[in-house]
């Protein structure tokens, strides 16, 4: 049934459609696509679904902008729901996550990687820093980003980035698709949706503060 996962879009602060959609559809997992603005931990805005369904996310690059916003999402009861460079199984479906953007300073998709990994960009850091910041945090590395494509395997790959069927999208992400077997991609980031097919992988954007189901099809929207 198409509505045994729902995706959901980013909420910027409000999660009334997330809400809706599990009160609605009832599906057995809702998956967050990154860009949540929070003013206080996740799951005080969720607290009402949490316990009818499986919570689970990927940041944005969004959810880099303040130490607070960070910490409301990473130290929050459903942290351990992050699946960015993970593999999760849903009703029988394998679903693989990478949030984050691709970030000139660090490696842009059709480029060559600025750092070999983040212990790289430690050793050459500024004399005052000693952990990656968090507006660094947020990029896709490619080190991480090459493990993925050698070790998972998924049916699903959700996103926050967009392929590049959408033009403001970057080839890596059909690519990485590609590599570990995903027919299907679902992505956030640009806020309008959209449905396309690349290299036989069916793109779907699930809009701001919306959500869509397995299929694609659109639910709910702000």
């Amino acid at each position: 049934m198409p509505n045994k996962i729902i995706f959901c879009g980013d909420p910027h602060g409000c999660f009334a459609n997330v809400i809706s959609a599990v009160h609605k559809y009832r599906p057995e997992a809702v998956i967050l696509l990154g860009d949540y603005n929070l003013e206080m931990p996740l799951e005080n805005y969720l607290q009402t679904i949490i316990g009818t369904t499986k919570i689970y996310w990927i940041p944005g690059n969004h959810d880099f902008d303040s130490v607070s916003e960070y910490e409301y999402l990473f130290y929050s009861a459903l942290s351990y729901n992050n699946i960015n460079l993970k593999v999760i199984e849903i009703n029988g479906l394998r679903i693989a996550g990478l949030g984050g953007i691709f970030k000139e300073s660090i490696w842009m998709s059709g480029s060559l990687p600025k750092w070999i990994d983040k212990k790289h960009w430690l050793k050459y850091k500024p004399r005052d820093v000693n952990k990656i910041p968090l507006h660094l945090d947020n990029a896709i590395w490619y080190h991480e980003f090459e493990k993925m494509k050698k070790n998972i395997r998924a049916d699903i790959l959700v996103t926050h980035e967009a392929p590049s069927c959408h033009r403001h999208g970057k080839k890596a992400i059909e690519d990485l698709a590609q590599a570990i077997g995903a027919k299907k991609i679902f992505h956030g980031h640009h806020h309008y949706y959209y449905q396309d097919t690349i290299n036989g992988i069916a793109v779907t954007c699930a809009p701001i503060g919306g959500a869509v189901n397995l299929e694609g099809e659109l639910l709910l929207k702000r």
